[in-house]
């Protein structure tokens, strides 16, 4: 039987508890997941360059011990990410009505251009559905504890930012 891979895709700029829950879930559905991590670039208010954002998800991946998991950059486009690595789910996750409909929008589009792959979309556990990568930054922006949000790892990058 074929090892079943999943991709999640993201900026993780920061990663959250929210996204680590999805991480952590994911990772018991399928044989491998890939946190496939976008570009950003500094003018669209990037916290962490893309090689940080791999190092701190793919740490914390190791602290929890999830052995199913890989990090890698996301460098084309979605689909022809997927494809190359094999994987035919790709792990989207919604927390509240507006997040659904741009991700919606996303699987109808990557369905049309790769109809082998589909797209599972996943909310985080209700004491995280609050939690958004934006709202952190901010909350780092203006020096506030970050610390319930994120994950340890994470956290220690962002008050290496507060100095």
């Amino acid at each position: 039987m074929a090892e079943r891979i999943a991709v999640y895709p993201g900026t993780f700029d920061p990663m959250t508890l929210g996204h680590f829950d999805l991480i952590q879930r994911s990772a018991k559905l399928y044989d491998k997941v890939i946190v496939a991590v976008a570009a950003t670039s500094s003018k669209n208010g990037a916290m962490f360059d893309c090689e940080t954002r791999i190092g701190m998800i793919a740490a914390d991946v190791v602290k929890a011990g999830i052995k199913n998991v890989d990090v890698k950059p996301l460098d084309t486009l979605l689909v022809d990410f997927c494809r190359r690595e094999g994987a035919k789910v790709v792990i989207r996750g919604v927390r509240v009505y507006s997040d659904f409909e741009y991700e919606f929008q996303m699987a109808l589009t990557n369905r049309r251009m790769a109809p082998e792959i589909e797209t599972l979309f996943m909310m985080p556990s209700e004491n995280l559905s609050y939690v958004t990568a934006s709202t952190v930054r901010e909350i780092a922006s203006y020096g506030g504890d970050t610390a319930p949000f994120v994950t340890e790892s994470v956290q220690r990058h962002l008050e290496k930012c507060k100095r």
